[in-house]
């Protein structure tokens, strides 16, 4: 199945229908781009925002990967994968999270489709460990269609809430902070919602960066992805 075709048997289930282009991540403008990318300059320019952004270096952590049962180091994937990185939690209310976990999973598909699956890393990591068990990150990955066989996929989990919020504010400029949820029942806490998705060729160089996620183009961030893979 080509890129075409696949993508418009995703607008037909009403996935990619409605869903506008994030500003700075549909179209490049002229010129050359950042030194180690593949990716032309973004229509936005993100250089002054709090997280890493085009020709920026990905950052590197080293955080576990509670289902494989092992660390999962940036590190380990460069020369090698580019990377798809979002921030999540299992128990978000109002479909934020969903919609960002939708979108690596369909990147994460159209990689399987095209045979390039094991050139790709996704790496979705939680901000709320103390309920995000390995259980708890199983189950999510059967309700959301994720292929946790496939090799690709790290749901990672920090130990602790404390150092999320040290992970989440050192590398990527987002301030993590519980919230109270007594609007909502059977749900203690809640969290502010940071709907970023980052994309870095193998080389570790920040090729996008999606900052409203959830409204990101299926379409544009698949080609996005498959354009970097495939340099």
């Amino acid at each position: 199945m080509d890129r075409r075709h696949f993508l418009r048997s995703l607008a037909a289930t009403g996935v990619a229908a409605g869903t506008t282009a994030t500003a700075g991540c549909a179209g490049v403008l002229g010129g050359s781009g950042a030194e180690g990318t593949i990716l032309g300059p973004p229509e936005t320019d993100l250089s002054e925002a709090s997280h890493p952004s085009y020709g920026d270096e990905m950052p590197e952590f080293t955080v576990p990967d509670p289902i494989a049962g092992e660390d999962v180091s940036v590190a380990d994937f460069e020369g090698e994968r580019a990377v798809l990185w979002t921030s999540f939690y299992t128990n978000c209310p109002d479909g934020v999270c969903p919609a960002l976990i939708l979108r690596l999973r369909r990147a994460q598909e159209y990689a399987a489709e095209q045979g390039y699956g094991d050139r790709a890393a996704f790496l979705p990591i939680t901000f709320d460990p103390e309920r995000d068990t390995a259980e708890a990150l199983r189950e999510y990955a059967g309700q959301r269609s994720v292929d946790l066989d496939a090799g690709n996929w790290h749901f990672l989990r920090p130990e602790s809430y404390e150092r999320a919020q040290e992970l989440h504010d050192e590398h990527f400029g987002l301030v993590i902070e519980k919230q109270p949820a007594d609007d909502l029942e059977n749900l203690e806490y809640r969290f502010p919602h940071y709907g970023l998705i980052i994309l870095a060729n193998k080389q570790g160089i920040v090729e996008r960066a999606y900052p409203r996620g959830p409204q990101t183009d299926i379409e544009t961030l698949v080609d996005d992805f498959e354009r970097v893979v495939t340099a």
